[in-house]
C-alpha cells in the first residue's frame, strides 16, 4: 500500500468538527497577502482556495456571514456577477485554460464544504487534467505554488482597482 503524507492538512482535518467560528468570516478579518486575497469589493472578496482542486482555483465570498442567495443585499447581488466575471477574465489572461468551472454549493448535501457561507468556486480546467494519479491515487498534482497562483493573478486584480 502507497502512502502520501501531507502534514499540511492536519490543522485543516483537525478543525472540521470546531463549530467556534467561521474559516470563511477569519479570512476576511486577516490581512490580504497572508489569506491570499486578491481583492475586496462590493461586499465580497475574492480569495485564492487553501486546498486547491486546479492551479488558480479561488473563490468569491460573500464577506458577511449568510448562507443563501435570497439573503444577498441588492448591491451585492449586484456585484456578484461583475465580479465572476473578473475572475474569470483573471484566470483566462494567466493560465488560458481549456474551459472553467463556475459554481456554489448550499447545503451539506449540495457538497458545502463551508456551510452557512455563501461562496463561488471558480477554477481552470484543461483537457487531461485529471490523469491516472488523480482517479487511480486519488491525489492531485499542482504544477505550482499557492503563492505562486496568487502574485500571478494578484495583476488582475489589482488593475481593477485602478
Amino acid at each position: 500500500m502507497d502512502r502520501l503524507f501531507t502534514p499540511w492538512r492536519r490543522s485543516y482535518v483537525t478543525s472540521l468538527n470546531k463549530p467556534s467560528s467561521c474559516v470563511l468570516c477569519e479570512v476576511a478579518k486577516s490581512d490580504d497577502q497572508s489569506s491570499r486575497i486578491l481583492l475586496r469589493q462590493g461586499g465580497w472578496y475574492v480569495v485564492m482556495n487553501k486546498y486547491p482542486y486546479t492551479t488558480g482555483h479561488m473563490m468569491l465570498v460573500v464577506e458577511r456571514h449568510l448562507g443563501t442567495l435570497e439573503d444577498l443585499s441588492e448591491s451585492e447581488s449586484k456585484s456578484q456577477p461583475e465580479l465572476l466575471a473578473l475572475c474569470e477574465h483573471a484566470l483566462r489572461e494567466v493560465y488560458h485554460p481549456h474551459g472553467l468551472n463556475v459554481g456554489l454549493n448550499l447545503g451539506r448535501a449540495a457538497g458545502a464544504g463551508v456551510q452557512g457561507h455563501l461562496h463561488w468556486h471558480v477554477l481552470p480546467r484543461w483537457e487531461g487534467d485529471s490523469n491516472f494519479i488523480s482517479v487511480v491515487g486519488d491525489t492531485r498534482v499542482l504544477p505550482e505554488t499557492l503563492e505562486d497562483s496568487y502574485a500571478r493573478l494578484l495583476p488582475c486584480f489589482r488593475e481593477k482597482e485602478r
